[in-house]
């Protein structure tokens, strides 16, 4: 194995189709018309000098090292800034050339350390590459005088000086190296979208600094990591290569953080990781990341880690090591006594969003074949359960109907209950970089969210609801897009039932939809609706994008039939730039409900009481299929306190932190006789287990996850499993203790039967996916290259259907005992319940989950910035620290749940999405008043936890 090597082209390639043909030293070479002659040469295999240069920002020309002469024109022009020309005669290696930019080189190399043997960029350096490139020899200048290198010069401080800012706890900034190539700044603006650099100072004076000279982690730099990428020297530089080296190998692999499934290399010595780098061919994030992506993989050799399988009678008792055949044997043993005790419908499995397309496939099959039932679910039960019934009613397919690309495309943009910025932060990235080539943004939140006001972008239109209120809202919108007759009818008649739209447009033309009547109950002022309703029918191409704030709710449902209503009405689907798109969480939720993770649907959204269906995997498997569908989460928690449900398979997921009513999870599970846990660490869920089995990170198994545009991407192992084996091989082996005849020998092989069983993977095999580098479902015969886009020439459905979305108020109201509304969400620092990222340097950001509360709120309540604070509902109560703050309107408090001695969810009700089930977490009625500190709940729940955690033999719990 070697380094992945990529290509840069020095600046980005041109879109358009006209091509120009020139001669670069002798060589003709065609490229499209506004490419640069840098990038044509590096096509035509002539590497031309550089280091201001770099494919992923726009050109820059300072470095004066990318000079060519062009025949019929004067002077020496810089290759990077200079587009090619029809007939166009370059030359990049003259006399003159050379004699520039070995005195260029020189100058640089004058204000430079000369340490390159001890430097961590050595065998990695640009400026180091292209010393020797022109031929430096010797450089004339010495180097004394006026630097930027040496502390004291002559005895006396320099002043020009500045120490190395090791602030960030994931890479280094040295100003003594710094070339001020701009590289760096120009990333952070033009790729990344915050600003959060620039160059202070003039002429030799000049220098990189974070914000206004402060230190990194004192800045607005989110640590993407996209400064450090452009880096052509050490003066930023990961941490992890200036303590282990520079690495020998790479593996392309699949980022296992948010579900737009960012592409990187993981860089290793042997089987140590190095650093992980965004691949520029990755589709889904052209070469970009984010802090957690590009930094946060620490977790997988963190000291908690659980390597071996353990076993205890109660969930009182320590913990005890036993061997992976011991472990398997007393599952097997346990379910199989439950089931002879109390039925056949007694136990059953969570499928996990955190694993591999293959690892759940195996656990819905094993509960299938194996426990016999369909007691199936997984956790987009409590995230996007209504996005596939919502979309499935209204298109005929559960899913999003774009790429991340089409944004490209887009004129105006709706974003409704999701917060890029923090959620899905590459895709944010991509979005500001559209919206400040003019795009129109729409933000309906009842945050004041980054997007509504962030550099160089602003929201066109803020619509701040009332939480709750999203169907409201959006049936307004339509309101306004029908009563002035802005939908698109040759759209409508030709790709949807007309009779349908008719009674649909009736509905929504009803008074009580306009956006007058919805503003005395949403909040949201009649003239910014109207405004934006306009915006997205008029603007051009228009797309939405959403997120949980849409989904989990009561109405969830409801709210995603109504927004495919509006994209349907305007007729933005089935073309670039437009389209509904669902931000999943996580990154295989997307996946996990591809491959049947629900009790009602096998694999590929087929109903489990179809018969053709299940002919399918009866033959395949060799058994007989319940025709019934089995438990949703809910349902499995209501049968547990109830007494008829007594055994639990949950892989990777930690439904006691993650799901709603933390009380009724815990008192369902504590009703459990054998909850078998398989995840990295003792989670909340493992206070409850009877067994747990070691899991293995992303890093060390191979398989496929599916993102938020249904792209199935690789995931690479590269590195041996540290608990001896991959998920799928343990739910392999449970099987096999269990009577079952599998043997997979490789992932592989279960995506062949995936495909096999699945029309919408037909086409998918491991080696496709290796000429490819990914694709998006469906891939079959009749899409043999895979659905960028969905819906281009019709529905899946047939005819798209327009659906009423009739308003219904929540059960869950304020009123005096609790007269605020909770809703809950994400900070970028940390990921879902923090399980991964508080395992590692992130937690510098995000140390706490916090209670934003508006300045109004906090004055009528004595509270201070800072103060802890009582946060009680209906269902529960718990303390945590008040963050004061205007992004929230009055009446309104916010926190997020990624640290469980908070337990947000204790707050959360058991109201629930009528349709699917999923949770109302974002409107709870709540109070806040002052608190000592942590709760009553709280201090039992620690308590419980820490006794939980012992393991027999050792001193330390794990955490």
């Amino acid at each position: 194995m070697s380094l992945v090597h990529e290509i840069d082209y020095g600046t980005p390639a041109s879109k358009s189709e006209t091509s120009v043909t020139l001669t670069v030293d002798g060589r003709q070479i065609t490229v499209p018309e506004g490419t640069s002659v840098m990038r044509a040469s590096m096509e035509a295999g002539i590497q031309v000098p550089k280091l201001c240069s770099t494919d992923m920002v726009d050109a820059f020309g300072s470095c004066r090292l990318c000079l060519v002469e062009i025949e019929g024109r004067n002077g020496t022009p810089a290759s990077c800034t200079t587009p090619v020309a029809a007939g166009m005669v370059v030359h990049t290696q003259t006399g003159r050339l050379k004699d520039i930019r070995r005195g260029v080189m020189e100058l640089y190399i004058s204000d430079h350390p000369l340490d390159c043997l001890t430097c961590a960029a050595n065998g990695d350096c640009e400026l180091q590459d292209m010393a020797g490139a022109v031929g430096l020899r010797d450089v004339r200048y010495g180097y004394e005088g006026d630097n930027h290198v040496k502390a004291r010069n002559n005895g006396d401080n320099n002043l020009k000086w500045m120490p190395k800012d090791e602030s960030n706890p994931y890479f280094t900034y040295d100003p003594s190296k710094c070339i001020v190539c701009s590289r760096c700044v120009r990333a952070c603006e033009e790729v990344q979208g915050t600003f959060a650099l620039t160059i202070e100072g003039r002429g030799f004076g000049s220098r990189v600094s974070p914000g206004m000279h402060e230190h990194f982690i004192d800045s607005e730099c989110v640590s993407c990591g996209a400064c450090v990428q452009a880096c052509p020297t050490a003066t930023l530089s990961e941490k992890s290569v200036i303590e282990i080296g520079q690495p020998e190998h790479s593996v392309v692999t699949t980022c296992a953080y948010c579900g737009v499934g960012c592409s990187f290399k993981a860089e290793m010595r042997g089987e140590e990781l190095v650093r992980m780098v965004p691949w520029k061919d990755g589709q889904a994030n052209r070469g970009h990341s984010c802090v957690k992506g590009r930094f946060a993989y620490g977790y997988s050799a963190h000291k908690d880690r659980i390597l071996n399988p353990m076993i205890r009678e109660n969930v009182t008792d320590p913990w005890r090591e036993v061997t992976w055949d011991e472990a398997f044997a007393h599952v097997a043993s346990e379910f199989r006594r439950i089931q002879y005790q109390y039925g056949r419908d007694s136990i059953g499995g969570i499928t996990s969003s955190r694993c591999t397309n293959e690892e759940t496939y195996l656990v819905q099959k094993l509960v299938r074949a194996g426990f016999g039932n369909n007691n199936v679910d997984t956790c987009a039960r409590v995230c996007h359960s209504p996005t596939g019934y919502g979309l499935g009613q209204a298109f005929g397919t559960s899913a999003g109907t774009q790429n991340f690309d089409s944004v490209e495309d887009s004129d105006v943009v709706i974003i409704i209950g999701a917060n890029p910025t923090d959620g899905h932060p590459v895709f944010a990235s991509r979005l500001k970089k559209r919206l400040r080539q003019g795009a129109k943004l729409i933000v309906i939140d009842p945050r004041r969210i980054d997007l509504v006001k962030t550099p160089h972008v602003e929201a066109a239109y803020h619509l701040p609801l009332k939480p709750g209120t999203n169907v409201a809202v959006m049936t307004s919108l339509a309101h306004v897009i029908v009563t002035e007759g802005l939908f698109d009818e040759a759209f409508i008649r030709e790709r949807c039932d007309w009779s349908e739209f008719e009674d649909w447009a009736a509905f929504v033309s009803e008074p009580c939809h306009s956006p007058e009547e919805t503003e005395k109950f949403t909040g949201v002022p009649a003239e910014s609706v109207r405004g934006a309703a306009r915006l997205y029918a008029r603007g051009g191409n228009g797309s939405i994008y959403y997120g949980l704030g849409v989904t989990e709710h009561s109405q969830g449902s409801t709210t995603v039939m109504a927004i495919a209503n509006l994209a349907m009405a305007t007729g933005n689907i089935g073309r670039a730039g437009v389209g509904v798109n669902p931000l999943r969480g996580q990154n295989n939720v997307q996946g996990s409900c591809d491959m049947g993770s629900f009790p009602h649907e096998l694999p590929g959204y087929r109903h489990i009481s179809d018969d053709a269906t299940r002919d399918i995997f009866e033959k395949l498997w060799g058994v007989k299929l319940n025709n019934e569908p089995g438990l949703r989460i809910p349902n499995m928690l209501d049968a547990a306190v109830d007494g008829t449900f007594k055994g639990l398979y949950v892989q990777g997921e930690d439904i006691l932190q993650s799901d709603p009513d933390t009380k009724h999870v815990a008192a369902g599970l504590a009703a459990m006789e054998c909850v078998v846990v398989q995840d990295l660490f003792l989670n909340e869920t493992a206070n409850y287990a009877h067994v747990f089995l070691p899991g293995s990170t992303f890093l060390e198994k191979d398989g496929t996850f599916t993102n938020a545009e249904r792209r199935i991407n690789r995931v690479r192992k590269v590195m041996t499993p540290r608990n001896g084996y991959g998920d799928w091989e343990v739910t392999q082996k449970l099987a096999q203790a269990m009577g079952l005849s599998w043997n997979y020998q490789h992932p592989s092989e279960i995506m062949d039967e995936i495909a096999a069983t699945t029309p919408s993977f037909a086409l998918v095999s491991y080696d496709y996916l290796e000429k490819t580098g990914s694709v998006q479902w469906p891939c079959n015969e009749k899409s043999p290259q895979g659905s960028p886009i969905m819906h281009v020439n019709g529905f899946v459905r047939g005819k798209g259907k327009f659906i009423r979305t009739e308003y219904v108020a929540t059960d869950e109201r304020t009123g005096p005992r609790f007269p605020l509304l909770l809703t809950t969400g994400r900070v970028l620092s940390q990921y879902n319940v923090g399980a991964q990222t508080r395992r590692t340097d992130n937690v510098v950001w995000h140390a706490e989950d916090r209670l934003e509360i508006h300045p109004h709120d906090a004055e009528m309540r004595g509270i201070r910035d800072g103060d802890w604070v009582k946060l009680a509902s209906r269902s529960g109560d718990t303390s945590l620290r008040a963050l004061i703050t205007d992004r929230v309107a009055p009446g309104v408090v916010y926190t997020t749940f990624h640290h469980p001695n908070t337990q947000a969810n204790v707050i959360t009700t058991d109201f629930s999405d009528w349709a699917t089930n999923c949770p109302e977490y974002k409107v709870t009625a709540v109070q806040v008043s002052p608190s000592n500190g942590p709760s009553q709940w709280q201090t039992e729940y620690d308590e419980q936890a820490r006794l939980s955690r012992r393991i027999a033999g050792k001193l330390e719990a794990a955490e």
